[in-house]
Formats: C-alpha cells, sequence, structure tokens
C-alpha cells in the first residue's frame, strides 16, 4: 500500500514539473507555432497550450512512472539507515538535540528578519543564519544534556512514567559507593526473570542498569540477524517494565570506559571501582568476576537452588516427552524445566513412567538428572 502511494506521488511530482516546464518553454512553442501554422489567432495560442501541456506532463509522468521503483528503493534504503542510526542515539540525546536545533531557529528567526530587508544578500543571510545557529544550538544541548534532563525531571515529573520521591532521589549517588548494590549485566535483563525476583523483595539495594549495557541492548535490538534482533527488544522492554514497576530502586548509570572493549569488561571494572555486585546468569562473565575478587549474583545458581530435589535411588513419576540423544533414551522435564534423561525409557514415549533417579548433575548453566526406567 505504502508503495504504491508513493509511486502515484513520485509520477504526480514528474507530471506537474514537465506541466511548469512547458508553461517557461510554452512562448517559445507558441511563437513557433503561430508562426509555422496558425498565425497569431487565439485558437492556434489555446491549441498550443493544450497540446505543450500534454505532452510535457506525459513525457515526465513516463519518467516517473519508470524512476519510481529506483526511487522508492533508494529512499527506504536511506531511510532504514537513519532510523537505524537514530535508533542508536539514546532517546534522551534526540530530545535534547531537538530542543537546541528549535532555540537555534528561533534565535535565527530573530536575528534574521532585520537583514532580510537588504538588497542581493538580504534572502540569504535568515538561512545562514538558521543553519549556523541549529548547529550551535544542538552541540550546546548536547554538552548541557544533564542540566536539561534534569530541570525537566524537576519541573515535569510526570513525563518519566513514575514519580520518584525526593529521599529517593537523593539516596543514589554514582560517585559514592554502596556495597549492597546490585549491577545488572545484558544477558540478565533479557532473561526477565530479575523483574519477578525483585516482586519478592530478595534482593536488597538498588538496581543499577550502566549505559553501555543499554546500548548493548540497541545494537542487539538493531541487528539483521531474527534472533538477536528478538532478545534485544525483549531486553530493552523487559527493562522498561521493571523501571516502571520499581522507579524507586532501578536507575542508570553514566559511567563508562571507552579504552575497554566488551561490555563484560565494563561491568567487571565498574564493579570493582564502585564494589557493587554483579547480577548475573553468563557463565563466563560469572567466572571472570569472581576469579578478580567481585561478588556475584548468578540466576541460573538461584533458580538451582529453589528446583525440586531429587536423590539417587528415588523413584519419580516422569512424563516422557521425546527420544533423548543416545539410543534408548528419552527425555522429559520437571515443572520446574529440569530436564530427565531415562534411559531404555524410548518405547514409553507419550506415556507416565515410574524412574528411578541414578545421578544428579549440578553445574551453574542448569542441572540435569539421569534416571532409568524402574522394573515394572
Amino acid at each position: 500500500m505504502l508503495n504504491r502511494v508513493l509511486r502515484i506521488t513520485i509520477v504526480v511530482v514528474f507530471a506537474v514539473t514537465g506541466l511548469i516546464l512547458t508553461e517557461y518553454l510554452l512562448p517559445y512553442i507558441s511563437d513557433y507555432f503561430d508562426y509555422k501554422f496558425y498565425g497569431n489567432g487565439f485558437f492556434g495560442i489555446a491549441f498550443t497550450t493544450i497540446v505543450s501541456g500534454s505532452v510535457g506532463i506525459f513525457v515526465f509522468g513516463s519518467m516517473g512512472m519508470a524512476l519510481a521503483p529506483v526511487i522508492i528503493r533508494k529512499m527506504t534504503s536511506w531511510t532504514e539507515k537513519i532510523a537505524i542510526l537514530l535508533a542508536r542515539v539514546p532517546t534522551s540525546d534526540i530530545m535534547v538535540i531537538t530542543f537546541g536545533i528549535a532555540i537555534g531557529l528561533v534565535l535565527a528567526n530573530l536575528l534574521g528578519g532585520p537583514f532580510s530587508h537588504l538588497p542581493i544578500i538580504g534572502p540569504y543571510i535568515p538561512l545562514i543564519f538558521s543553519v549556523v545557529l541549529s548547529m550551535v544550538g544542538a552541540k550546546v544541548a548536547l554538552r548541557k544534556h544533564q542540566d536539561i534532563v534534569g530541570f525537566f525531571d524537576r519541573s515535569l515529573p510526570s513525563l518519566k512514567g513514575a514519580v520518584k520521591p525526593a529521599a529517593v532521589k537523593d539516596a543514589y549517588d554514582s560517585d559514592r559507593v554502596y556495597c549492597d548494590n546490585k549491577l545488572l549485566d545484558t544477558s540478565v535483563i533479557i532473561d526477565g526473570r530479575i523483574g519477578d525476583i525483585l516482586k519478592t523483595g530478595f534482593l536488597e539495594g538498588f538496581m543499577i542498569v550502566p549505559k553501555f549495557v543499554i546500548r548493548e541492548l540497541q545494537t542487539l535490538a538493531d541487528s539483521s540477524d531474527g534472533l538477536k534482533r528478538g532478545k534485544g527488544r525483549r531486553g530493552l522492554d523487559l527493562l522498561h517494565e521493571i523501571q516502571i514497576e520499581n522507579p524507586e530502586r532501578v536507575f542508570v548509570d553514566d559511567t563508562d570506559y571507552p579504552e575497554l572493549e566488551g561490555v563484560d569488561a565494563k561491568l567487571v571494572k565498574l564493579a570493582q571501582q564502585k564494589q557493587w555486585i554483579i547480577v548475573t546468569n553468563d557463565f563466563n562473565l560469572n567466572k571472570v568476576a569472581e576469579i578478580q575478587g567481585i561478588d556475584v549474583l548468578n540466576i541460573n545458581d538461584l533458580a538451582n537452588a529453589v528446583k525440586q530435589m531429587v536423590v539417587p535411588g528415588e523413584n519419580i513419576n516422569v512424563f516422557l516427552l521425546r527420544e533423548g540423544k543416545e539410543a534408548g533414551q528419552a527425555i522429559a522435564y520437571f515443572e520446574d524445566g529440569t530436564m530427565i534423561v531415562v534411559d531404555n525409557g524410548r518405547r514409553f514415549i507419550g506415556s507416565s513412567v515410574m524412574a528411578e533417579v541414578t545421578s544428579v548433575l549440578q553445574t551453574s548453566a542448569g542441572r540435569m538428572v539421569f534416571a532409568k526406567v524402574a522394573n515394572r
């Protein structure tokens, strides 16, 4: 539908352009036709006007119809690139830059008005003022980002979606050290379980989300890979939800380390400096942080701690869903998602059986239970 509207618009623009051009050329065309065929009569001029206008509309309209697919393809490509570029810029930065440009244009209009009456150069001076002052306004506003955002936060708190009590705002200071603060990484935000854990009240202190983590979520959301794009958008949505549900506990930290590459390295550095606890479910980040003496809360460890406990020799009733990797194996699951590998259970797939637990494998990545079909 959009392509059709764009195609029609392009054809109309080209046709009108052709009509306008023939109006400029009409005196020459009219003189030629009047002299050649019709003299200077009214009907000759009218006929010439109609014919030349029709030819202009037809020729340029045909050009527009032929070039429309190429123009639409180029427009779509450029708009997509611009959208991806803007998506990587924080919303607050876009709003601040727009505010600065608006102020610059207002000043340009006030200053350029008196000069517009000058001969020759007068009409161009307001344009020059508009370009220069809008650029200056955007740069100044970006450098004063914190002051502008702080002003609107104090003046219009409702714009943030939730009002944060003044006492809570003053309680968090990124330059101070709070040993019970929790530093959220990308994986734990995408996972989503942190929101449910916050509702239970088991985590104390502030939940800190660094800006470089948000940038990584934006990069994932803009990825051409469908899986990564879905994870990035899910992470941004979940982060927005926990901010709304816990406005007094979830904060964004501006600290960054441009000299370091990778979000994990920046998280470890930030946790070391501020003595914060990293909350993650990334196995590699967990190990790297622990090696460097940083406290880590692994969501997977917490989930494993509250899973259903079974011990070797215990009989459990399971429903076999599918085949396992090895011959004769079948796979079942506990309600919490723990996978159970049942030997000699393949022939019972699609039914419930009594299985005897033989061993339990416990890792930070999860828990697996191995069992065999009990004597029937």
